[in-house]
């Protein structure tokens, strides 16, 4: 399965930029909710492993949810502490790189269209997989961001761009408001240069730009005023200002000019 392979080299990407921190780096704050890099880890670590158990262990996983749960009152974060028996630093950042790839190697092994528990409906493995992705890269950016570097290019953002084209819908269903048609057309730049399009043709309603841009954009890593895309149409925009491709209750994106990287 082609998404359990990108979403290795994702996570073989952060790796390579987190090994050499030195330990201090790692209680480093970043623009996501303040989270420092070892809670973005932690979180990482935790749901990468519920992932492999919804796949191998559905009743354990059932288990493992109801940990959960805010009636035990337990913080959010200090559950992803137990989970990790306190981890931190670079001891921690073994233990997710040491996971990640078994997590991958699980998955890159199954019938992609396999459905697999999770906290809100079942999902495909495809699709679970591709969530793991789409986590990681997004918590990601929020790390590269602080660091003051660039990530390496690579296509694997596609899935994103994907899971965020295909969760048009859900952006307005989740708020409540009606779906405005038609969905936009997505022409991107890829990081290698290729220009793709996605979606339908949609007359006027279009957004155009770097796939990077759209990426941190649906993942709400970065608000659109600070991106470089062009959104055409009544649609696109209304779209752009609220996009939201993760599960959960309504998001809104960071203010303009919020969630920037250190090195700009």
């Amino acid at each position: 399965m082609k998404q359990a392979q990108d979403f290795r080299t994702v996570c073989d990407q952060l790796n390579g930029l987190l090994s050499a921190l030195d330990e201090d780096d790692f209680e480093r704050q970043t623009g996501f909710k303040q989270w420092s890099i070892d809670d973005i880890m932690r979180h990482l670590h935790v749901w990468n492993r519920a992932a492999l158990l919804s796949l191998t262990n559905p009743k354990r996983f059932g288990t493992f949810m109801q940990s959960v749960s805010p009636s035990r009152g337990v913080s959010f974060r200090d559950f992803e502490l137990e989970q990790t028996d306190g981890l931190s630093g670079q001891e921690l950042l073994s233990a997710w790189r040491e996971f990640y790839p078994e997590l991958t190697d699980a998955f890159a092994a199954v019938d992609p269209k396999l459905r697999v528990p999770w906290a809100g409906p079942s999902m495909s493995a495809r699709s679970s997989i591709t969530a793991r992705l789409m986590e990681t890269w997004s918590h990601a950016q929020a790390i590269y961001d602080e660091l003051g570097q660039n990530r390496p290019p690579n296509d694997a953002i596609a899935n994103i761009v994907v899971l965020g084209l295909n969760t048009y819908g859900w952006t307005f269903a989740n708020r409540k408001v009606d779906v405005p048609e038609p969905r936009p057309q997505l022409v991107l730049t890829m990081p290698s240069g290729e220009v793709k399009i996605f979606g339908e043709d949609a007359g006027d309603e279009r957004i155009e730009g770097l796939a990077v841009e759209f990426c941190q954009t649906v993942t709400q890593c970065r608000n659109i005023a600070d991106t470089n895309l062009i959104v055409s149409g009544k649609n696109a925009v209304r779209w752009m200002e609220i996009a939201q491709c993760f599960a959960g209750s309504p998001q809104d994106p960071p203010p303009p000019g919020t969630r920037i990287n250190k090195a700009i």
